[in-house]
This record gives structure tokens, C-alpha cells and sequence, in this order.
């Protein structure tokens, strides 16, 4: 555990936004964080939780302390008939553990191969993908209260999970921090391979009898083929949350766009895509000087090099005005804006 100042956070962020913080540390254990939360001269300072950086768009340099979770580790804490139940350390990088779970042949999180980011960041925003979401597999998560120290468990109704959404962003925000998080995953498979390209996938892989492995190889394919590696083309991925609407207002929207998809949510509420309707109003691989809409997704902004957060931030603006302007739906960024 070291303390650093004016830290350069350009390798910290899939951005790759030339900022910095004022302090930086790292914290591979529940006591080192409960030992930097306790510093005194660090009590004051703004505090934000870094994990892979893949969720965050930086828009100045970050007046406080920035800490970076390096928990690793991952255990069987328990088992019954049906379950297995993991649980891993916040640092953990989350496609890695993924891997981890197909080789002990565990089903629950396959759909949500490649996403990039930790465990510990999973259930902040109810990460989710292709069908399925975290809390489809959570079981409950330790994080230490930022305040006191003091390590508090959730379960799944403590976090109130939405859609990208949790207690953690709302509530609870900046409160906590998540050290440790424990999945409920099955024994005996049940593939969720209705949603998005991963059937039309698995059949040009010529695969009949898909198995989970099957499934995320799909997944990966999927992903690598439709989002820019952020280690070539700075981005955080899907930028912005495909928006839910009434079922009324998207009855009317379908007499007048006839094309456009959708996913039914509840009785009264439909899911449109956002990368389909920010297509619509011409943004799909547009470029701005050095960043821009990517080319095969609009849904994700990328900073092709020396791009500044703030021109991100009023490109994102600008996309969610013609939005609403065009179809009456005002898009939400995904990425937290900082």
C-alpha cells in the first residue's frame, strides 16, 4: 500500500483520457483499504473506486483520492444439489473469472463473457448482457462503509437491482465500497441462447448440442466482432442504456418507423435499442476531429487518440438531444461521467 500524488490515470481508463488524480493508491486486502479509509489526513478528500476503468468517462483531472481495488482471489464457500457458490475478490477481472467458472463447468454467467471490468464493479451497475443480468446469479457481496470502515453484507434484494442499476448507484452512491462478491452458479445448465446473435453464432460454428463453453465462444465472437478493443481505440463500451418506454408510445413509434426492434420488458413496457435508434439519426461512424461514433456500433464513442473527456461528453449530449428530438426517447449514458 503506497500513497501517490498527481498520478496519471491515462492507463487507468479504457478512455484513455490524459488526467490525473490528485492522490492514487492501491489496496490488495479489506484491512489495507480499512487502514487507508482511516488516515486522517485522507478523510476529507473526495474518494472514487477504481476497478478496470472500463465504466468512466474523465472529464478533468480528479481532486481527491483515487483507489484502486486489487482484492484477488477466488473460493468455493459453499454447495448443495443444484449450486455452487463462488465467491471472488473485487480485483478480480471479471472475464477472467468467467473463464474460471466454465472450467469448473458452472453455468449462470457465460452470457457475460468479454465484458470488460472487476467483480467488484459487476454488481454496482447490475451488469448484464445477451439475456442475462448479475443478479440473475448473485448470491450477496461485502463492502466496507467508506465512513466507519465497518464491513457490511447485501444480499439480492438489499442491493435493489435494476436494469444497470443498484442501491449503489442511487442511495447508497459513494458510500461503499465492494470487496467481495459471491455467485450462486448451477450445477445443471439451462442455455440462454435466444437473445441477440448467439443462436444465428452457434450455428455457423456448426455447433447442435451447445454447452456453456459453446455459448461464450459465441459471446466472444459476438463482442470482438461488434465493439472496438479498447487497447487499440479508447472506449467504454455501450455508452449509453437501451432505453424502456411505454408500450403506447412504442405502438406509435412502429406506425411511423415500421423497422424498428424492440424486446418486450412487462405488459406495458418495451425495450427499444439504443445503438439502433442513434443509427437512425445518422451518428453511426461518425468522426469529429480524434474521436467520434464507432463505425460497427453506435452505441459506442471512442477516442481514436488525444481526445479530451469533455469533447466525449458533448458528443454524448448531442446524441441523446437528436434522440429525442427524432423519436421522443432521451437516452441515458451508461458510462458514469466524471
Amino acid at each position: 500500500m503506497k500513497l501517490q500524488t498527481d498520478f496519471p490515470l491515462k492507463p487507468y481508463n479504457t478512455f484513455g483520457i490524459d488526467v490525473k488524480a490528485k492522490l492514487f493508491a492501491r489496496f490488495d486486502s479489506v484491512e489495507e483499504l480499512q487502514e487507508l479509509l482511516q488516515m486522517p489526513e485522507l478523510k476529507q478528500e473526495p474518494k472514487l473506486i477504481l476497478g478496470g476503468g472500463s465504466n468512466l468517462l474523465f472529464t478533468k483531472d480528479f481532486d481527491g483520492l483515487v483507489l484502486q481495488n486489487g482484492i484477488k482471489g477466488v473460493e468455493k464457500v459453499e454447495e448443495d444439489q443444484a449450486y455452487v457458490y463462488l465467491k471472488a475478490g473485487g480485483g478480480e477481472v471479471w472475464h477472467e473469472f468467467v473463464l474460471q467458472t466454465l472450467e469448473l463447468d458452472l453455468g449462470g454467467i457465460e452470457n457475460l463473457s468479454l465484458i470488460p471490468g472487476t467483480v467488484g464493479a459487476a454488481p454496482l451497475q447490475n451488469i448484464g448482457a445477451y439475456g442475462v443480468e448479475l443478479k440473475d446469479v448473485f448470491h450477496e457481496l461485502e463492502a466496507v462503509n467508506i465512513e466507519t470502515g465497518e464491513v457490511r453484507a447485501f444480499d439480492n434484494q438489499a442491493c435493489r437491482f435494476g436494469y444497470r442499476e443498484s442501491v449503489f448507484k442511487n442511495e447508497l452512491k459513494g458510500q461503499f465500497i465492494v470487496t467481495h462478491v459471491t455467485f450462486k452458479l448451477h450445477k445443471k445448465h439451462t442455455l440462454n441462447t435466444s437473445y441477440g446473435a448467439i443462436k444465428t453464432t452457434l450455428e455457423e460454428m456448426q455447433v447442435q448440442d451447445p454447452s456453456i463453453h459453446h455459448v461464450s465462444a459465441a459471446v466472444c465472437h459476438i463482442r470482438q466482432s461488434k465493439l472496438p478493443d479498447p487497447k487499440q481505440i479508447g472506449n467504454a463500451g455501450s455508452f449509453f442504456k437501451n432505453p424502456e418506454i411505454p408500450k403506447e408510445q412504442f405502438e406509435a413509434l412502429q406506425q411511423q418507423y415500421p423497422t424498428i426492434p424492440s424486446y418486450p420488458v412487462s405488459q406495458t413496457t418495451v425495450k427499444v435499442p439504443a445503438g439502433w435508434l442513434i443509427e437512425q439519426c445518422g451518428w453511426k461512424g461518425k468522426v469529429i476531429d480524434n474521436y467520434g461514433v464507432h463505425k460497427h456500433q453506435a452505441l459506442v464513442l471512442v477516442n481514436y487518440g488525444g481526445a479530451k473527456g469533455e469533447d466525449i461528453r458533448k458528443l454524448a449530449f448531442e446524441v441523446i438531444a437528436s434522440v429525442e428530438e427524432k423519436f421522443g426517447i432521451r437516452l441515458s449514458p451508461e458510462v458514469n461521467i466524471m
